[in-house]
């Protein structure tokens, strides 16, 4: 939906314009709205502000939400090549110029032509949503454009090892409340080796980290790609590229913006796939995702599902393509929320992009709660065959299999349970002690482990606890067989 325009004439340098465009949407509005804006050169910054009503609503009916962003000369056609930031719902406000723009948006000339102000009616109350839009064009030199520091691809790390990592955080850059530096100091303290900067639909955070990285610190740039039927981390992008998130599942585009975030080194990674929220309940299928954020944040309910439903996956992927690997990220937006709560513990062969997205696409990884837990799941065969999580123990189907879960730093309490294509066959207190079971490979065709807090008081007796750890399957058996 386009309204009506809004123009300005060109002035002298130093001064201002503004104009203030109001309009109302109903119930049922298209889910972008655009306002055009007719910038004349000679414009060195560009303001927009916005307000709307939040109208009283019955019992258990959404209240009014409206995002916003905005698109330059270039147009609004789907791909963002005019993609100049969004915030959504965190500020009422932005600027641009070529010096300098509101975090969530990108600094650059303001160029004559037709702009467009992107309004997002995220949900609407029954008496539909009156709103208030002012441009404000400010004139003189345009100036200069800082060119973005970004992160580098690799840190020195520890060569071939198990390095920890939060690829889902939030800073000022969309609706967080850390800056870039009080994340990477959460960080940290949380003993991570990397993270990886995923705004809200803008890539403007990802020149925001310089002096922030070192040799045992690395930072991955990436996007969660915000779309009305769900939340996709585009993880590991090359930096400053942008994905667009205006799509819903039945329009069949996503496969299109999957197949870009992998030509821009990326992985494909569906979020919190199970949250209750407006707009988070991923819609959109598995066939395109390289990794599945089973566990966001504090354990809860719809992580409860999401493993379950990931599970039911190991035995029965998508069509056309294997498992898919599972991982697990903070989501951290501010203060109380814990940046590493969980964490994707990864076997790389070093610290850098590269060697992390495969270890993460080879499901060479575990989840745990914190840096506190560590553990080793491993299979052997009875010729010295050997294989740890995401490696598959290559023994014929009637071979006695044993598996061996060493933990340590779990809670007091804690119950590890190791689970096949048929569920907990193994269950045992956590212990100083290695755990070891037996099984053949035609009996469990993957195995995996869990280590759950102990359940709370006064639970059903079969309800498990929380998780404070987990890992991607070792599988077992020829590959097909």
């Amino acid at each position: 939906m386009t309204l009506s325009g809004v123009s300005f004439a060109r002035a002298a340098d130093g001064s201002e314009k503004s104009r203030t465009v109001k309009g109302h949407l109903p119930t049922g509005a298209p889910d972008f709205v655009y306002l055009p804006v007719d910038v004349p050169s000679g414009v060195r910054e560009i303001e927009v502000a916005y307000t709307y009503d939040k109208p009283s609503v019955p019992e258990g009916t959404k209240e009014n939400a409206l995002d916003i962003g905005v698109f330059d000369e270039r147009g609004t056609a789907l791909g963002g090549r005019g993609f100049r930031g969004w915030s959504g719902g965190a500020r009422d406000r932005f600027t641009i110029s070529a010096e300098k723009a509101t975090p969530g948006y990108l600094a650059g000339p303001v160029r004559a032509g037709t702009w467009h102000i992107a309004l997002g009616p995220y949900t609407v109350a029954p008496q539909g949503m009156d709103y208030e839009v002012t441009v404000t064009l400010r004139y003189g030199p345009p100036g200069t454009t800082p060119r973005p520091v970004h992160p580098p691809e690799r840190a020195r790390g520890r060569g071939r090892a198990w390095y920890r990592g939060d690829c889902h955080l939030h800073t000022v850059y969309s609706d967080g409340k850390r800056t870039p530096a009080e994340a990477a100091a959460a960080a940290r303290e949380a003993g991570l080796d990397f993270i990886a900067t995923t705004e809200h639909n803008t890539t403007s955070g990802h020149g925001a980290w310089e002096g922030l990285w070192d040799e045992e610190f690395l930072i991955l740039c990436g996007e969660e790609i915000t779309t009305r039927n769900g939340h996709v981390v585009a993880l590991g992008t090359d930096p400053g590229r942008f994905f667009d998130w205006r799509y819903r599942a039945g329009e069949d585009r996503f496969p299109r913006f999957a197949r870009q975030v992998r030509r821009a080194g990326g992985l494909v990674v569906p979020a919190h796939p199970n949250c209750p929220f407006v707009g988070c309940q991923w819609k959109f299928g598995y066939a395109e995702a390289d990794a599945i954020e089973v566990w966001n944040g504090p354990w809860t309910a719809d992580d409860e599902l999401a493993v379950a439903a990931w599970d039911n996956m190991l035995t029965a992927p998508p069509p056309g393509r294997g498992p898919v690997p599972a991982m697990g990220n903070s989501d951290a937006h501010a203060e109380p929320q814990k940046v590493g709560l969980p964490q994707t513990v990864v076997l790389a062969e070093d610290l850098s992009r590269q060697a992390l997205l495969e270890g993460i696409r080879a499901g060479r990884s575990y989840i745990a709660e914190s840096s506190e837990i560590s553990l080793s799941l491993t299979a052997h065969g009875g010729h010295g065959e050997h294989a740890g999580i995401g490696e598959r123990l290559a023994v014929r189907p009637e071979a006695e299999v044993t598996v061996r879960l060493k933990v340590s730093g779990a809670p007091a309490g804690a119950t590890a349970r190791l689970l096949t294509d048929e569920g907990e066959m193994f269950a045992a207190a956590v212990s100083d002690k290695p755990l070891e079971w037996r099984t053949t490979a035609s009996l469990a065709p993957y195995v995996r482990a869990e280590i759950r807090h102990r359940p709370p008081v006064g639970s059903p007796p079969d309800l498990p606890g929380a998780m404070a750890a987990m890992t991607n399957p070792v599988w077992l058996g020829h590959r097909g067989g």
